[in-house]
């Protein structure tokens, strides 16, 4: 991890993971409950869903889940020792358990970081680690660049910098590798329009055509399902939650990628001086499809940094097994940081 300073140590954990060692994969800890749990109000539309869980005395630790527009689950407890951390997690807006369900309006990456203010400050934290994955370590960087005095510690996940390029590859790339997948998805919208997917997608998602919304948001999110792991993960959506879901996450990470794409010259890596100095690992699968590694790797040859992970037999998901071994173990290292 990166120190500056007096912090310019690194523990065994940590010398572990800078030269590749490859420990016996770690499995998740125990399945627990939130300690508390609430919503907080941030502006006159949006409530956020928010929970702690783990050691309330702990080393304060935030995870931001991905998507945008994902929600977390009860999963992503398990990513951290709870007799050491105090597990923070919550919905962002318009995402599960934030209302309103799905909600576009007053809904940027802007507000998103001070919705993270506004809770820490909620909390009564000074400053913790901050983890986050795919959208979530946009969002990760994002905070960072603001407010990099309140961050003790980076552990990111799939780096995506919601930049053209990546989501022109989501949209049509990845079916180099996934052509059955992407015929799925792509099959719902005329040959006419497939040249601009995003738009048309956009349009439906967006539309007063629900019957449209549905079959749009269950292809986009089937699709992503299916080329998340490295295993290819062919989901089914049947129930009207899982619809409305569905229906939530594609609609935000379309808005996004509309109307949050970031241009080369607002680049969240135009911003690594500002968290240069935080302790922060990269941990990255091979064969991340989502994400692709080139992302990561610019952001490793401009932040050496960081600790920088490539893992060898994994893809996007963080529940494949060498991937949340290798997030695990550097949960683990981020113990002997300093909060």
């Amino acid at each position: 991890m990166a120190r500056t300073g007096k912090n310019d140590t690194h523990d065994e954990g940590t010398a572990r993971l800078r030269r590749g060692y490859r420990a016996p994969l770690l499995d998740l800890f125990p399945a627990i409950t939130p300690y508390s749990s609430g919503f907080l109000s941030v502006d006159d539309l949006h409530t956020l869903y928010w929970e702690q869980s783990g050691n309330p005395e702990g080393t304060p630790i935030l995870f931001l889940h991905g998507g945008p527009g994902a929600g977390a689950t009860p999963t992503h407890r398990r990513f951290f020792d709870p007799d050491h951390y105090r597990i923070v997690i919550f919905d962002q807006r318009g995402a599960g358990r934030s209302h309103p369900l799905g909600c576009l309006e007053n809904n940027t990456t802007a507000h998103l970081v001070e919705d993270i203010e506004r809770l820490r400050a909620h909390l009564g934290i000074d400053r913790w680690h901050v983890f986050g994955g795919s959208w979530g370590s946009t969002l990760a960087l994002r905070y960072a660049t603001h407010h990099p005095h309140h961050c003790s510690g980076l552990i990111l996940r799939g780096i995506f910098l919601c930049e053209k390029e990546e989501i022109d590859w989501f949209l049509y790339g990845m079916r180099t590798v996934f052509p059955e997948a992407w015929e799925q998805f792509a099959s719902v919208i005329p040959q006419a329009e497939q040249s601009d997917l995003l738009g048309a997608f956009y349009k439906r998602l967006t539309g007063t055509d629900i019957s449209a919304q549905i079959e749009a948001a269950i292809r986009w999110h089937l699709y992503e399902g299916a080329c998340s792991s490295l295993y290819p993960n062919y989901e089914t959506i049947t129930t009207e939650e899982q619809k409305q879901n569905a229906l939530s996450m594609s609609r935000i990470e379309a808005h996004y990628f509309v109307n949050e794409l970031i241009s080369a010259t607002q680049s969240i890596l135009n911003d690594i001086p500002a968290f240069r100095h935080i302790p922060s690992v990269i941990v990255q699968g091979r064969y991340d499809l989502i994400c692709p590694l080139r992302t990561a790797h610019r952001l490793h040859q401009l932040w050496p940094e960081a600790d920088y992970v490539i893992v060898p037999d994994a893809g996007h998901s963080a529940l494949d097994p060498p991937l949340r071994s290798r997030l695990i173990e550097a949960t683990e290292s981020f113990k002997s940081v300093r909060s």
